[in-house]
């Protein structure tokens, strides 16, 4: 799963990274929740980065409720909600880092905040729609999810298609896609625990991406 993540880098340094420029707008994001712009690049305009409200409500939806923060990488092709956006509105959904939350075996849960080593930014395989209501345009996004790795397993049973920066281009384009849906290296990423001051997505600033002290007796051993 993925339901919370951060992008708190410059602009420049996303422009860098992405060779796409960010709105000037554009400010840092330390907890960006469901139903908040996300920074994405699609498909249409690479060399642009545009906000996506985060909750996918396809085109046809009588009711667009809350929308669909994450699309199962094993079902995406085929299930209604999502097929027709994975075969033409694909995105790169732009992070420094997510957030998942692992059980304490009825102590309530625990947030973690998975990065990559070296602390750059990254892109998560994403969908788009775009919905038409009153005369108005919304466009929607959802974060394609997979299986964990070991370093994800422990906390959490999903985790987000981080995509490498070869796969970015061949995502948007459609190719290769089974084996771009795979879980990302263990190798290039780290987690780590952090204040629970992250489940209100009210607080958002630095603090909520410290690291603090772990929790005890987890069971969820050492994270590299």
């Amino acid at each position: 799963m993925c339901g919370r993540l951060s992008i708190a880098v410059s602009p420049d340094a996303i422009e860098a990274r992405f060779g796409a420029r960010p709105p000037p707008a554009l400010a840092p994001r330390y907890n960006v929740a469901p139903g908040q712009p996300l920074a994405a690049i699609t498909a249409d305009d690479r060399d642009r980065v545009d906000p996506l409200e985060w909750g996918l409500v396809p085109a046809w939806a009588d009711d667009p409720g809350s929308g669909h923060i994450n699309a199962r990488a094993e079902t995406i092709a085929e299930k209604p909600t999502f097929r027709n956006a994975y075969a033409n509105r694909r995105c790169l959904v732009l992070a420094d880092g997510y957030y998942d939350w692992a059980d304490q075996r009825g102590r309530g849960t625990r947030p973690y905040r998975f990065v990559r080593p070296d602390r750059d930014p990254f892109a998560m395989a994403g969908i788009w729609e775009r919905r038409e209501a009153g005369g108005e345009a919304t466009e929607t996004v959802a974060v394609v999810t997979t299986e964990p790795n070991d370093v994800v397993e422990p906390i959490h049973h999903r985790m987000p298609v981080i995509l490498d920066r070869s796969e970015e281009d061949r995502w948007l384009d459609g190719e290769g896609t089974d084996a771009l849906l795979d879980p990302y290296p263990e190798d290039d990423l780290e987690a780590y625990p952090v204040s629970e001051a992250v489940n209100d997505p009210a607080n958002d600033s630095p603090a909520v991406i410290e690291e603090v002290d772990p929790p005890e007796q987890t069971g969820l051993g050492e994270f590299g």
